[in-house]
């Protein structure tokens, strides 16, 4: 999704965002941004790893050819 945007399409974001919300602002959206993609990220691990043990769950009990 990000991929395309370079160097100065990022200097334009911040930029408008520096317009919009102000210097003092920018560091609590900043930090709230963070910890929004952590939170993210940490879930759908939880959800890949659950996954991946209901599969092994499965498979033992099936038998290898």
């Amino acid at each position: 999704m990000f991929n395309n945007i370079g160097v100065s399409g990022l200097i334009l974001i911040l930029a408008i965002a520096l317009i919009v919300f102000g210097p003092s602002k920018l560091p609590q959206l900043g930090r709230a941004f963070g910890d929004t993609l952590r939170e993210f990220r940490n879930s759908t691990r939880n959800i890949m790893d659950e996954g991946e043990r209901e599969q092994l769950i499965e498979n033992e009990g099936k038998k290898p050819f």
